[in-house]
């Protein structure tokens, strides 16, 4: 069965399923049944309750939605720690003290309303107002990675915009996401906003999620997951703002300050235990210094893996899915000692990264691996460099970065990359803005679709209103 005949039956089923007549219903104004805090058994009344809640939400002006939305920042700093918790507890993924500096992240440099501010036109002929709407009901899918962080700063972006939400969590993280929505939901209504601004169904499968894509009332689609549940939304009717794999190499040439190349990928690459897709995968040296580099990247408290071991570890924790291959999922956002410990090697609980040569067609490198184990691989120079940059990012235009001295290189290497994000001498985590970094931070890169590092603009309508022949004063 191909990929066309699959997507036509998923399609029939999901269809078929909206079409069933036996859908619960309440009390309430929509026929929906009643929910807790936003939480909802169906995802047919979550997507209910947010459409009733859109409808009264429209009449909020901009700084009504901006306060709306602060509640929701401080209901994060408020259970950053707990959230944290819940996220390592359920997933076994990454760290505790790096997911409470993400809940801060999101918290205090998710994009609000400056990104909405109206712009106005005048002229012979009267005024132009050009000014940005809501869609209506976003549909979004979250990810297992940063479970909570992404959840708030969708809220944040897409509700700022006069936008209400249905969300359809990643099942390893459904308990905790339903308490971030209950717990902004309860901070939003303090705030003054209707209840159920944001929804959820409270155990998310991919049937629910197929369900959330395929509904009239949905308007818009946010995808932040995996390339299967991209693909399927993608195919549906509707716009679609989807968050795409990424596999940032890192090229470090012969005039670069190793020390700080060194430091930086230490740094960017250990965060939460590699499970950001803006963290290096891989990283790329010219021969001149490569040996220098491998020991300044030693000097950095990483552990060096010698002869088979890196092809040992990455039968362990690499897999072969058709012609790629991904990070099994008991290895992903695993620490340097897990790795260590799989291939019967005793670390100190403080190190950083695993690392260790490797060819550019080796499976460390072609693979998004999300551990705390980097391949290093060797280049003539920097020419061989970027052509071996470009091969293993595969085309997805998701992040890169260069360590150089020649500005003219940096330009060379961060225009025929074409990635979203390019970094010159710096982690690639910087580039995606917020603490690490300058400018706004967004959980959604949206490359698949175009969007890039997204605002809420990217979850608005763009409107014009043309007054003729009045209101132009000049």
């Amino acid at each position: 069965m191909d990929d066309s005949q699959l997507n036509s039956i998923v399609r029939d089923v999901v269809s078929d399923v909206i079409n069933d007549k036996n859908i619960s219903t309440g009390n309430n104004k929509s026929g929906y049944s009643a929910g807790d805090n936003g939480v909802f058994k169906k995802m047919e009344d979550a997507i209910q309750a947010a459409r009733e809640a859109f409808q009264e939400f429209r009449s909020f002006g901009l700084q009504d939605r901006e306060e709306i939305v602060d509640a929701v920042r401080q209901a994060t700093l408020d259970n950053k720690k707990r959230w944290s918790e819940m996220a390592v507890e359920q997933t076994g993924m990454g760290r505790v003290d790096h997911k409470i500096q993400k809940h801060i992240n999101a918290a205090e440099n998710s994009p609000g309303g400056k990104y909405l501010k109206p712009e106005a036109q005048s002229g012979k002929n009267g005024l132009a107002l050009n000014e940005y709407s809501p869609f209506g009901v976003i549909g979004n899918i979250t990810p297992s990675t940063h479970p909570a962080p992404n959840m708030v700063n969708n809220i944040i972006i897409q509700v700022v915009g006069g936008n209400t939400i249905a969300f359809n969590p990643h099942p390893t993280t459904g308990k905790l996401n339903a308490d971030v929505i209950r717990k902004c939901n309860q901070y939003m209504t303090q705030a003054g906003a209707p209840e159920n601004l944001v929804t959820c169904v409270e155990e998310p499968t991919l049937d629910s999620a197929k369900y959330l894509f395929e509904h009239p009332e949905v308007d818009l689609l946010s995808i932040s997951g995996g390339p299967q549940i991209v693909q399927i939304a993608m195919d549906s009717d509707k716009p679609v703002i989807a968050a795409g794999p990424g596999n940032p190499p890192v090229l470090v040439d012969e005039t670069a300050d190793l020390e700080l190349a060194a430091k930086e990928i230490t740094e960017s690459a250990a965060y939460d235990n590699n499970i950001l897709c803006t963290a290096e995968k891989v990283v790329l040296v010219v021969d001149d210094v490569f040996n220098e580099f491998m020991k300044k990247f030693s000097d950095q408290g990483n552990e060096k893996l010698v002869g088979q071991q890196m092809k040992i570890l990455g039968e362990k924790a690499l897999d072969k899915n058709g012609d790629e291959y991904v990070t099994r999922r008991d290895y992903v956002g695993k620490s340097a000692p897990y790795l260590a410990d799989k291939i019967g090697k005793k670390i100190a609980d403080d190190v950083p990264l695993l690392f260790g040569e490797t060819s550019a067609d080796d499976p460390w490198a072609i693979a998004e691996q999300m551990t705390c184990c980097m391949p290093i691989v060797r280049v003539r120079n920097f020419e061989k460099g970027l052509e071996k940059a470009e091969k293993v990012e595969h085309g997805f235009e998701h992040t890169t970065a260069v360590y150089t001295q020649d500005m003219d290189r940096a330009t060379k290497y961060i225009r025929e990359m074409d990635c979203d994000i390019g970094v010159v001498n710096g982690g690639t985590v910087r580039g995606d803005g917020g603490d690490p970094g300058e400018s706004y931070f967004s959980h959604t890169i949206a490359t698949p679709t175009g969007e890039g590092i997204t605002t809420p603009k990217d979850f608005c309508r763009s409107r014009r209103i043309m007054i003729h022949d009045a209101m132009n004063f000049a």
